[in-house]
């Protein structure tokens, strides 16, 4: 189950899939098997001449709870995922709480441990996998995305620590190792291009892989 805000949901990419496009690809070229689950749908219908998964969980502009008239992506557990059972959840979500100064920042870590917390709780036989989020072209707000960023190990590895199915996965350094991300990794402020994206896949699958059969 794909998480998380337009970003999950592949706007920016060509085919508007997003990461999924060649997380999908990159699993099929290992032999593994792999499908999307979700209450929404976006990207092509086939990829590579077969039927793409186009469903995920994910909304844009969401934040990670409904807070200051902003919809939250919290609204949908446990009662989705109790009905998608999925094996594995890739939950990346925060960019829209950076983005407004006016939502609480300094306690959004708090509301992702939140999160974190119902997900396991709903799903204790599944594999999380929570990101520290991609950086935008905005200086300004990367600076409140790395203070973000940085709470997220600790709470992951409290987790982990409990005996917890729960991994981190870092797209900021991801992005930030090419010097030139703003405009090879971001096709707008906010949003991955397909290059982006494939580079978030590439992190995700190191995370996944070995989980898939």
């Amino acid at each position: 189950m794909p998480m998380g805000d337009s970003i999950t949901g592949g706007v920016g990419s060509t085919l508007g899939g997003g990461y999924r496009e060649p997380l999908f690809r990159t699993a099929r070229a290992n032999k593994k098997n792999i499908t999307f689950v979700g209450s929404f749908i976006s990207g092509p219908t086939t990829l590579d001449g077969v039927p793409f998964p186009r469903n995920h969980l994910a909304v844009g502009g969401y934040t990670i709870d409904p807070i200051a008239g902003h919809s939250g992506i919290s609204m949908y557990v446990p009662d989705r995922l109790l009905l998608f059972k999925p094996h594995i959840v890739t939950l990346m979500i925060g960019t829209n709480d950076m983005t407004d100064v006016t939502l609480d920042q300094p306690n959004a870590p708090k509301r992702l441990a939140g999160l974190i917390d119902k997900i396991l709780a709903a799903l204790p036989d599944a594999v999380l996998v929570v990101a520290q989020i991609v950086p935008s072209r905005d200086d300004v707000n990367n600076q409140r995305v790395r203070t973000y960023n940085a709470a997220i190990p600790a709470l992951v590895q409290a987790r982990a620590a409990a005996g917890k199915h729960i991994l981190l996965v870092d797209m900021y350094s991801a992005f930030t190792a090419n010097a030139d991300y703003k405009s090879a990794y971001l096709s707008d402020n906010l949003h991955p291009t397909d290059a982006g994206y494939a580079t978030m896949s590439a992190i995700w699958y190191a995370a996944i892989g070995g989980l898939l059969k």
